[in-house]
Protein backbone atom coordinates (compact mmCIF):
# COMPACT_ATOMS: atom_id res chain seq x y z
CA UNK A 1 0.00 0.00 0.00
CA UNK A 2 1.34 3.38 -1.04
CA UNK A 3 1.04 6.85 0.45
CA UNK A 4 1.07 9.44 -2.31
CA UNK A 5 1.31 13.20 -1.87
CA UNK A 6 -0.35 15.31 -4.57
CA UNK A 7 0.72 18.94 -4.86
CA UNK A 8 -0.59 21.53 -7.29
CA UNK A 9 -0.04 25.27 -7.47
CA UNK A 10 -0.82 27.88 -10.10
CA UNK A 11 2.26 29.15 -11.88
CA UNK A 12 1.90 32.54 -10.15
CA UNK A 13 1.83 31.08 -6.63
CA UNK A 14 5.22 29.38 -6.42
CA UNK A 15 4.61 27.48 -3.19
CA UNK A 16 5.27 23.86 -4.11
CA UNK A 17 7.80 23.64 -1.32
CA UNK A 18 5.30 24.95 1.23
CA UNK A 19 2.73 22.32 0.30
CA UNK A 20 5.35 19.59 0.34
CA UNK A 21 6.50 20.68 3.80
CA UNK A 22 2.87 20.64 4.98
CA UNK A 23 2.35 17.06 3.76
CA UNK A 24 5.69 15.87 5.18
CA UNK A 25 4.88 17.45 8.53
CA UNK A 26 1.50 15.69 8.59
CA UNK A 27 3.09 12.36 7.61
CA UNK A 28 5.70 12.65 10.35
CA UNK A 29 3.09 13.48 12.96
CA UNK A 30 0.97 10.47 11.94
CA UNK A 31 3.93 8.12 11.43
CA UNK A 32 3.42 7.80 7.69
CA UNK A 33 6.01 7.47 4.95
CA UNK A 34 5.20 9.29 1.71
CA UNK A 35 6.31 6.93 -1.05
CA UNK A 36 5.96 9.40 -3.90
CA UNK A 37 5.03 13.00 -4.66
CA UNK A 38 3.16 14.04 -7.78
CA UNK A 39 3.66 17.74 -8.41
CA UNK A 40 1.88 20.00 -10.89
CA UNK A 41 2.72 23.67 -11.33
CA UNK A 42 -0.21 24.63 -13.55
CA UNK A 43 -3.47 26.50 -13.32
CA UNK A 44 -6.64 24.67 -12.28
CA UNK A 45 -8.02 25.59 -15.71
CA UNK A 46 -5.67 23.11 -17.37
CA UNK A 47 -6.84 19.63 -18.34
CA UNK A 48 -6.73 16.70 -15.87
CA UNK A 49 -3.87 15.32 -17.96
CA UNK A 50 -1.87 18.53 -17.57
CA UNK A 51 -2.66 18.66 -13.85
CA UNK A 52 -1.39 15.06 -13.59
CA UNK A 53 -4.75 13.89 -12.23
CA UNK A 54 -4.91 11.09 -14.80
CA UNK A 55 -1.43 9.94 -13.78
CA UNK A 56 -2.43 10.11 -10.12
CA UNK A 57 -5.60 8.12 -10.72
CA UNK A 58 -3.72 5.42 -12.61
CA UNK A 59 -1.14 5.14 -9.84
CA UNK A 60 -3.51 4.79 -6.87
CA UNK A 61 -4.82 1.33 -6.02
CA UNK A 62 -7.13 -0.15 -3.39
CA UNK A 63 -5.77 0.48 0.09
CA UNK A 64 -3.52 3.37 -0.95
CA UNK A 65 -3.54 6.69 0.87
CA UNK A 66 -3.64 10.06 -0.90
CA UNK A 67 -2.49 13.20 0.91
CA UNK A 68 -3.58 16.59 -0.44
CA UNK A 69 -3.18 20.02 1.16
CA UNK A 70 -6.83 20.98 0.65
CA UNK A 71 -9.93 20.28 -1.41
CA UNK A 72 -9.28 23.00 -4.00
CA UNK A 73 -5.98 21.42 -5.11
CA UNK A 74 -7.65 18.46 -6.85
CA UNK A 75 -10.14 19.93 -9.32
CA UNK A 76 -10.93 23.08 -11.27
CA UNK A 77 -14.26 23.44 -9.47
CA UNK A 78 -16.23 21.77 -6.71
CA UNK A 79 -18.13 19.41 -9.00
CA UNK A 80 -15.00 18.08 -10.71
CA UNK A 81 -13.24 17.76 -7.35
CA UNK A 82 -16.08 15.71 -5.91
CA UNK A 83 -16.15 13.47 -8.99
CA UNK A 84 -12.43 12.75 -8.51
CA UNK A 85 -12.94 12.03 -4.80
CA UNK A 86 -15.89 9.74 -5.52
CA UNK A 87 -14.02 7.77 -8.19
CA UNK A 88 -10.99 7.23 -5.94
CA UNK A 89 -13.08 6.40 -2.86
CA UNK A 90 -15.07 3.79 -4.76
CA UNK A 91 -11.75 2.08 -5.56
CA UNK A 92 -10.86 1.95 -1.88
CA UNK A 93 -8.39 4.84 -1.82
CA UNK A 94 -8.27 6.82 1.43
CA UNK A 95 -7.99 10.58 0.94
CA UNK A 96 -6.81 13.03 3.59
CA UNK A 97 -7.00 16.80 3.17
CA UNK A 98 -4.38 18.07 5.60
CA UNK A 99 -5.84 21.56 6.03
CA UNK A 100 -9.38 20.15 6.15
CA UNK A 101 -9.13 16.97 8.24
CA UNK A 102 -12.89 16.94 8.74
CA UNK A 103 -13.22 15.91 5.07
CA UNK A 104 -11.16 12.73 5.39
CA UNK A 105 -12.89 9.98 3.41
CA UNK A 106 -12.08 7.43 6.11
CA UNK A 107 -14.68 8.85 8.49
CA UNK A 108 -18.47 8.98 8.35
CA UNK A 109 -18.44 12.70 9.17
CA UNK A 110 -16.17 13.46 6.23
CA UNK A 111 -18.31 11.41 3.85
CA UNK A 112 -21.41 13.28 5.02
CA UNK A 113 -19.79 16.68 4.45
CA UNK A 114 -18.61 15.64 0.99
CA UNK A 115 -22.12 14.43 0.17
CA UNK A 116 -23.51 17.80 1.24
CA UNK A 117 -20.95 19.65 -0.87
CA UNK A 118 -21.79 17.39 -3.79
CA UNK A 119 -25.49 18.16 -3.45
CA UNK A 120 -24.91 21.91 -3.43
CA UNK A 121 -22.47 21.71 -6.35
CA UNK A 122 -24.94 19.72 -8.46
CA UNK A 123 -27.84 21.99 -7.48
CA UNK A 124 -25.81 25.10 -8.25
CA UNK A 125 -24.82 23.80 -11.67
CA UNK A 126 -28.43 22.92 -12.56
CA UNK A 127 -29.69 26.26 -11.22
CA UNK A 128 -27.16 28.27 -13.24
CA UNK A 129 -27.88 26.23 -16.37
CA UNK A 130 -31.64 26.77 -16.02
CA UNK A 131 -31.30 30.49 -15.31
CA UNK A 132 -28.93 30.93 -18.26
CA UNK A 133 -31.36 29.22 -20.63
CA UNK A 134 -34.25 31.30 -19.32
CA UNK A 135 -32.25 34.50 -19.69
CA UNK A 136 -31.23 33.67 -23.26
CA UNK A 137 -34.83 32.80 -24.16
CA UNK A 138 -36.10 36.07 -22.68
CA UNK A 139 -33.41 38.08 -24.49
CA UNK A 140 -34.22 36.38 -27.78
CA UNK A 141 -37.94 36.97 -27.32
CA UNK A 142 -37.35 40.69 -26.71
CA UNK A 143 -35.21 40.96 -29.85
CA UNK A 144 -31.90 41.59 -28.09
CA UNK A 145 -28.65 40.62 -29.79
CA UNK A 146 -27.00 37.75 -27.95
CA UNK A 147 -23.30 37.58 -27.19
CA UNK A 148 -20.73 40.15 -26.08
CA UNK A 149 -19.77 43.16 -28.17
CA UNK A 150 -16.49 42.76 -29.99
CA UNK A 151 -13.55 43.70 -27.78
CA UNK A 152 -15.49 43.50 -24.52
CA UNK A 153 -14.27 41.41 -21.59
CA UNK A 154 -15.95 39.40 -18.87
CA UNK A 155 -15.96 41.12 -15.50
CA UNK A 156 -15.53 39.33 -12.20
CA UNK A 157 -18.58 41.17 -10.91
CA UNK A 158 -20.77 39.59 -13.59
CA UNK A 159 -19.63 36.15 -12.42
CA UNK A 160 -20.38 36.94 -8.78
CA UNK A 161 -23.77 38.38 -9.69
CA UNK A 162 -24.86 34.80 -10.41
CA UNK A 163 -24.28 34.09 -6.73
CA UNK A 164 -25.91 37.21 -5.29
CA UNK A 165 -28.59 35.27 -3.42
CA UNK A 166 -26.05 32.93 -1.81
CA UNK A 167 -23.74 35.81 -0.91
CA UNK A 168 -26.59 37.78 0.65
CA UNK A 169 -27.60 34.73 2.67
CA UNK A 170 -24.02 34.29 3.89
CA UNK A 171 -23.96 37.98 4.89
CA UNK A 172 -27.26 37.57 6.72
CA UNK A 173 -25.67 34.71 8.65
CA UNK A 174 -22.79 37.00 9.63
CA UNK A 175 -20.03 35.45 7.50
CA UNK A 176 -16.98 37.57 6.74
CA UNK A 177 -15.92 38.50 3.20
CA UNK A 178 -13.02 36.05 3.54
CA UNK A 179 -15.38 33.21 4.48
CA UNK A 180 -17.70 34.07 1.58
CA UNK A 181 -14.71 34.08 -0.77
CA UNK A 182 -13.70 30.56 0.30
CA UNK A 183 -17.24 29.19 -0.11
CA UNK A 184 -18.06 30.76 -3.48
CA UNK A 185 -14.59 30.13 -4.95
CA UNK A 186 -15.32 26.41 -4.63
CA UNK A 187 -18.19 26.85 -7.11
CA UNK A 188 -16.66 29.08 -9.79
CA UNK A 189 -14.38 27.96 -12.59
CA UNK A 190 -11.71 30.56 -11.79
CA UNK A 191 -11.22 31.56 -8.12
CA UNK A 192 -11.30 35.33 -7.50
CA UNK A 193 -9.39 37.54 -5.11
CA UNK A 194 -10.48 38.89 -1.75
CA UNK A 195 -10.59 42.46 -3.13
CA UNK A 196 -12.97 41.37 -5.88
CA UNK A 197 -15.36 39.95 -3.30
CA UNK A 198 -14.95 42.96 -1.02
CA UNK A 199 -15.82 45.38 -3.83
CA UNK A 200 -18.82 43.28 -4.89
CA UNK A 201 -20.17 42.96 -1.34
CA UNK A 202 -19.73 46.69 -0.66
CA UNK A 203 -22.01 47.47 -3.58
CA UNK A 204 -24.79 45.13 -2.52
CA UNK A 205 -27.80 46.34 -0.52
CA UNK A 206 -27.85 45.39 3.14
CA UNK A 207 -29.17 41.82 3.56
CA UNK A 208 -32.61 41.33 5.05
CA UNK A 209 -32.65 40.51 8.74
CA UNK A 210 -33.04 36.87 9.77
CA UNK A 211 -36.62 35.80 10.52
Amino acid sequence: MLTIGYIRVSTDEQDLSKQKHLLLEYAQHHRLIIDQFIEAEVSSRKTPQERRIVELSNLLKTGDHLLVAELSRLGRNMLETLNIITALSERGVQITFVRQPELSTSGAHGKLLLAIYSYFAESERDYISLRTKQGLAAAKASGKLLGRPKGSRNKSGSVLSSYTEQIQEFRRLGLSVSAIQKLINQLVAKPMTYNTYKYFVQHLPAPAAAQ
